[in-house]
């Protein structure tokens, strides 16, 4: 009888380990962030307010760039539709506090990822979707051709609140030079600023300088010096203590670098059903039941590829057919092609 009845305990003890189990996978699929955007009918995105290549608004009043791609592969997996999407620019100044307020959920606005940003403003990075570094664009009469030439007391136009601001400061402090900061909550502000003779050198991260620079009066007047001083992996950003819209996030972008890797384009994604690669099955919703690990459907990523483009056909897009940066990709290539784009795998 004692056998029996300790058989019996060590029985309802592994049932109510896997009631446990259950309950807490079946409670890890429920989000209040995916429910109320389901509910409202779009995704509440923040943006820069206008950086060419990755936040801007077009001719038309239309939003597009990477960043913006970001949030409507969101939109295309949850709601199934890409233009779904509430964009609202943002500064530097107000983007964290407008994310922990609710007033967005996904902040997609070249947003450098660092550990204190990271643990210290309730926030999670899920990815990075461009690999950059901070330079300096200076004026080509100026006769710099590296910071090797840069001297005490000039003037260098920047944005405040950023690390583009921090790592000013150190760079300088490292070689022993004063300057004088002109800070501004827009970058436009520090652009025009920069343009209208006032600062020496204008500082941001690369694909930023290379975007405004686009926009100066007279672009081939100004060159963006070889240095680069930083690291500057940007990508978007969701509040913490919400995992399921954390991994919908991270892996909507995921899949435009996967998709990209595996050859899968908005041109041929149906075709691509009947491939032999079980990557690409999943990728185009045939096999494996991707959706259902993150609560959407299968289709989610087919979705995302046809409606939106895989990570190249972002890039090309965006960056290189604008003139932002028409050569190599460089890091941002896929680490199969020299780069270093590289994301866990789609199973």
């Amino acid at each position: 009888m004692f056998k029996y009845l300790k058989q019996l305990t060590s029985l309802v003890a592994m049932v109510a380990v896997l009631f446990t189990f259950t309950t807490e996978t079946m409670a890890a699929k429920k989000s209040k962030t995916l429910k109320n955007t389901i509910k409202k009918g779009f995704v509440m995105c923040g943006v820069s307010q206008g950086l060419a290549g990755f936040s801007n608004v077009d001719a038309a009043g239309n939003w597009e760039g990477m960043d913006v791609d970001v949030c409507r592969a969101v939109a295309a997996a949850v709601l199934g539709d890409s233009n779904k999407v509430k964009f609202t620019g943002l500064s530097a100044k107000e983007r964290f506090t407008a994310l922990n307020a609710g007033q967005v959920d996904v902040l997609s606005r070249n947003t450098t990822w660092t550990l204190t940003r990271d643990a210290d403003l309730n926030l999670t990075f899920v990815g990075v979707n461009f690999y950059d570094g901070q330079g300096f664009m200076v004026r080509k009469d100026s006769g710099m051709k590296s910071t090797a030439d840069f001297k005490s007391g000039m003037a260098v136009c920047t944005n405040i609140g950023t690390t583009t601001e921090l790592n000013l400061a150190d760079f300088m402090a490292s070689k022993g030079l004063e300057y004088k900061l002109v800070g501004f909550e827009k970058a436009d502000e520090a652009r025009d600023t920069y343009g209208a003779g006032r600062c020496d050198a204008y500082t941001t991260d690369k694909s930023g300088l290379a975007a405004q620079r686009t926009v100066l009066a007279n672009p081939d007047d100004h060159i963006i010096l070889p240095d680069t001083i930083s690291k500057e992996p940007l990508g978007p950003v969701v509040r913490q203590g919400d995992s399921v819209w954390e991994d919908i996030v991270r892996w909507s972008l995921n899949v435009m670098i996967e998709a990209e890797e595996y050859g899968v384009t908005s041109a041929n994604a149906d075709m691509m059903k009947t491939s032999k690669n079980p990557t690409v099955l999943k990728i185009v919703g045939v096999e494996g039941g991707m959706g259902e690990k993150l609560g959407l459907d299968n289709d989610w990523s087919l979705r995302i590829i046809k409606q939106v483009g895989n990570y190249g056909e972002s890039y090309k897009r965006n960056i290189q057919d604008t003139g932002i940066l028409p050569g190599s990709r460089g890091p941002n290539a896929l680490w199969t092609n020299g780069g270093i784009l590289y994301v866990p795998p789609l199973r």
